[in-house]
C-alpha cells in the first residue's frame, strides 16, 4: 500500500516524514480561486473540505494507473479571522503588500486555522473507498514590531502559505501558542489523517516505514 500526497507542500511531507511516512508526491495543479468562486457561499469548513476533495480527484486518475494499491491524501489550509470587517477566511496572500495588512489585524490577536482533508483507496486500481473531514486549531499571534514584519515579508516566506505563517518555519518566532492540533497548522493534521484512514479500512501503522 502506497501513500501518495497530493500536495507540493514540503511542510506537509516533513510532517508525514518525521511520523514515518514517505509520501509519494504527486501534485494536483488545482485552481483554488476557481473552486472557491463556484462554491459561491459555502461555510469556511466546506470550503476547505471542498478544496482537499478537488485537490484529490485531479489526481485519481493518474494515481489509479501509476499505484494501483495506494491511499490518496489531499488537503488545504485557510485561517478564519476578523481582519477588521467580520470574520473572513483567507489563503495564501500571495503579494507582501496583503500579507502586510493582514499581519496588522493578526498581531496580538487570534484566529482559526482550518484544515480540510480528503482521503481515497485504491485497491487494483479500483477506487473502492473514500473520506473527509476537517480540523480547527486556534492560533494565537505575538505582538510584532514593523522592523519584524518587514524583515519576515523580506524572506518571502509568508507570501505562500494559508493565513501568511508558517510554525514549523521563521513565523513561528511571532506565534504565541495553539489550542488544539498543531501538525493541522503545519498543514496536514495527523488525528484527522489517521482518523479518515480508518475510514476507510487502512490502519495508518500499516503505512510506517521499515
Amino acid at each position: 500500500m502506497r501513500f501518495v500526497l497530493a500536495s507540493a507542500s514540503p511542510a506537509r511531507r516533513a510532517v508525514l516524514g518525521a511520523a514515518g511516512i514517505d509520501p509519494i508526491v504527486r501534485v494536483s495543479g488545482v485552481d483554488e480561486d476557481a473552486v472557491t468562486a463556484a462554491l459561491g457561499d459555502a461555510s469556511p469548513t466546506d470550503l476547505v473540505v471542498a478544496l482537499a476533495e478537488a485537490k484529490a480527484e485531479a489526481v485519481l486518475g493518474a494515481v489509479a494507473a501509476e499505484f494501483p494499491d495506494s491511499v490518496v491524501v489531499a488537503c488545504d489550509s485557510m485561517l478564519l479571522m476578523d481582519f477588521g470587517d467580520g470574520p473572513e477566511v483567507v489563503g495564501k496572500p500571495g503579494t507582501a503588500e496583503v500579507a502586510r495588512e493582514r499581519w496588522k489585524h493578526m498581531a496580538g490577536g487570534s484566529g482559526d486555522l482550518l484544515t480540510g482533508h480528503a482521503v481515497a483507496l485504491f485497491r487494483d486500481g479500483e477506487l473502492v473507498a473514500r473520506a473527509k473531514g476537517s480540523a480547527s486549531t486556534t492560533v494565537r499571534f505575538a505582538d510584532i514590531t514593523d522592523d519584524e514584519l518587514e524583515a519576515y515579508l523580506a524572506t518571502q516566506e509568508p507570501l505562500a502559505v494559508a493565513g501568511g505563517f508558517t510554525l514549523d518555519g521563521l513565523g513561528g518566532w511571532f506565534v504565541e501558542g495553539v489550542d488544539g492540533d498543531p501538525s493541522s497548522v503545519i498543514g496536514i493534521s495527523l488525528p484527522l489523517t489517521r482518523k479518515l484512514l480508518a475510514q476507510v479500512g487502512v490502519g495508518v501503522v500499516t503505512l510506517w516505514r521499515d
